[in-house]
């Protein structure tokens, strides 16, 4: 199997991995102290309208929707990645261009995750980002007698 298959499907397998564990974590997450369970309560009991005054809105509603957008945006990823690593066989500059901007994600991620989250989500993201570098410049190979 060609190097940019490998680290393609890789990539992909990580991603949808990374999206059901995010899945997990977030949809389980309560905090250890009174204090945090109060925030969570304020964050589902405090309701406001956004543009449509017929409609409500929460913020614990808001922090579960963005959490399955991200989970969402994994699963993508990931098909995308198979998708590339499908490609990279027949058409390596697609593929190759496919893999850079999905590398970018994951790199800006896991510099979000150092910001705001924990060692866990900073690792899986540049594990991601390592593997698509690898299958992105692999097929970048490929292009070149």
């Amino acid at each position: 199997m060609k190097q940019a298959v490998l680290a393609f499907r890789i990539a992909a397998f990580l991603s949808l991995l990374f999206a059901a564990a995010h899945t997990f974590g977030f949809l389980s997450l309560r905090g250890p102290t009174p204090a945090s369970a109060a925030v969570r309560t304020a964050m589902d009991n405090v309701h406001f309208t956004v543009g449509n005054p017929n409609r409500s809105f929460t913020f614990g509603g808001f922090y579960v929707g963005l959490g399955l957008s991200v989970t969402c945006s994994l699963i993508l990823l990931g098909w995308l990645s198979w998708v590339a690593g499908a490609l990279s066989k027949t058409e390596p500059l697609i593929a190759s261009r496919l893999g850079w901007p999905m590398t970018l994600f994951f790199v800006g991620n896991a510099v979000l995750a150092v910001r705001y989250f924990g060692p866990a989500q900073v690792a899986s993201s540049a594990l991601i980002a390592l593997c698509l570098a690898w299958a992105s410049w692999a097929a970048s190979q490929e292009l070149t007698p």
